[in-house]
């Protein structure tokens, strides 16, 4: 396993956890992440054997939890996870995003992001803790804007996480 993942890849492994396949394009719809951003981090996760792209021609409802339709032509590329991917992504509990983000930004990084669930302002989260040496990674890995409110993609973390 990779140990430079950044949270746009946990999110794109916890997103294909949910909707069993999809594309990068709603992935960046739905997270406001870059497309190409987005896209980069799969082709990562490809390399790593976590996901794969999916054949066929047409997708059901079934297999795709987030599509509306019964069935859906495919005008994308769809992906997957592998069965190394499901393994990996088994083990994204509370317990590991927590040694995950103290350990990628700082030993109160995880504080912050529970504290975030509940409020939508970095420096209010931040309170009693030396925030002003988090701010630039949060910033970094689009996690809260520059302006200190939290992003969807951190808002999508938290809820496929179950923070």
């Amino acid at each position: 396993m990779p140990n430079d993942l950044t949270p746009i890849h946990i999110y794109i492994l916890l997103h294909l956890k949910k909707a069993k396949v999809d594309y990068a394009k709603m992935m960046a719809k739905i997270s406001c992440v870059d497309l190409d951003l987005i896209n980069s981090c799969i082709e990562d996760l490809i390399k790593a054997g976590l996901v794969e792209r999916d054949s066929g021609s047409a997708i059901k409802r079934s297999k795709a939890k987030f599509k509306k339709a019964f069935e859906v032509r495919k005008h994308h590329t769809y992906y997957k996870l592998t069965k190394d991917g499901e393994h990996f992504v088994r083990r994204i509990d509370k317990r590991w995003l927590k040694n995950y983000f103290n350990e990628l930004i700082g030993r109160d990084a995880f504080k912050i992001i529970e504290r975030l669930k509940d409020c939508k302002d970095f420096y209010s989260a931040c309170k009693g803790i030396e925030c002003n040496k988090y701010l630039e990674d949060f910033v970094l890995y689009k996690l809260v804007n520059p302006n200190g409110k939290r992003t969807r993609l951190l808002e999508l973390l938290i809820a496929f996480a179950e923070i």
